[in-house]
């Protein structure tokens, strides 16, 4: 499926990007490709494949919860850009 120049200049126009005459070139050929191997792709017979969330057989992958020592006040406050006591500083937003 060939994709016109007028068509990428819409395109470019919608994702507000200045492309260049080659670049227009370059574009139209790469778009064009990728949706000639959709194409391939939706002519693949998936009849019977049941639908998968991930490739991979994966039950829980998360680490066991443990309980551990946190940080003290100073150790979270170290790089804060503005430090009022034990809290990190921000400006006012009411008065």
């Amino acid at each position: 499926m060939a994709i016109t120049a007028d068509e990428i200049k819409w395109i470019a126009h919608l994702s507000r990007l200045e492309l260049k005459p080659e670049e227009l070139i370059a574009a139209s050929t790469q778009l064009s490709s990728i949706l000639n191997y959709i194409n391939q792709l939706q002519e693949v017979n998936t009849d019977n494949v049941e639908p998968l969330a991930h490739a991979l057989d994966v039950s829980n992958v998360f680490r066991e919860d443990v309980l551990k020592e946190s940080l003290n006040v100073n150790e979270a406050l170290a790089n804060a850009p503005d430090r009022q006591g034990n809290f990190y500083g921000v400006p006012a937003i009411l008065e």
